[in-house]
């Protein structure tokens, strides 16, 4: 099984929310889990920026193997560089069209 986690909110308790799932998820035996990806853009990226709050979150859930990719129109709107993502964030051409091409491939969809 394949499951995105879509950030797009600017709550930070959502965002924790959301990550804390992922986590859960990435640590529950009683799923055959292929692959967890998270998808931010729009109000959702903080969490992904260095000393964003959550990046902590962000680097330990890179380290277990969550890949996490940022909407690259979000970081034009908010002025951001690649080089200001945590480590290992990938990006993509928007947080849309992501979500679309991962859930055309099968991921289930979960917006906290």
């Amino acid at each position: 099984m394949k499951t995105v986690f879509h950030l797009i909110a600017g709550d930070e308790d959502q965002q924790k929310t959301g990550l804390t799932i992922a986590e859960n998820l990435s640590k529950d035996e009683t799923v055959d889990m292929n692959d967890i990806a998270v998808v931010a853009q729009a109000n959702g990226i903080e969490p992904l920026t260095k000393g964003g709050t959550h990046s902590d979150v962000v680097e330990s859930l890179l380290d277990a193997g969550i890949s996490f990719k940022a909407c690259s129109n979000t970081l034009d709107l908010e002025d951001l560089e690649e080089s200001d993502l945590v480590d290992g964030v990938e990006t993509v051409s928007s947080g849309a069209a992501e979500l679309t091409r991962l859930q055309d491939d099968g991921y289930a969809y979960v917006r906290p």
